[in-house]
């Protein structure tokens, strides 16, 4: 059956960095985009990034553009999220989901499955 995974986060100071990960097995990884997103209590859940099956493409929300870095490895089945200039509105249960196709997609309703979420905390 398919399993995500995150890991990674963690407290970290405003300015800091995490890197945050996503195992995923039960599927063919290389044949699915993958998305990152988070949520917090004001917001709800919000779409963070997406990137194609191949990596070839990515996106980002305009709140992380310029400072988050998505990435993905199809041999170790893993995408990440290299995130950088982390700000205390960063703040939030980061969750990875499995994309109902190759391209990146925005629609979170898109998505399938979900793993059980990495929380990042950012404060001095």
């Amino acid at each position: 059956h398919v399993q995500l995974v995150e890991s990674g986060g963690d407290l970290a100071q405003p300015g800091g960095s995490l890197r945050l990960s996503c195992a995923a097995s039960g599927f063919t990884f290389s044949g699915y985009a993958m998305t990152w997103a988070r949520h917090t209590p004001g917001k709800g859940l919000e779409w963070v990034s997406g990137i194609s099956s191949d990596g070839s493409d990515t996106y980002y929300a305009d709140s992380v553009k310029g400072r988050f870095t998505i990435s993905r490895d199809n041999a170790r089945n893993t995408v990440y999220l290299q995130m950088n200039s982390l700000k205390p509105e960063d703040k939030a249960l980061y969750y990875c989901a499995k994309a109902q196709g190759t391209a990146a997609l925005l629609n979170l309703d898109y998505h399938d499955h979900w793993g059980q979420g990495t929380q990042v905390t950012v404060s001095s």
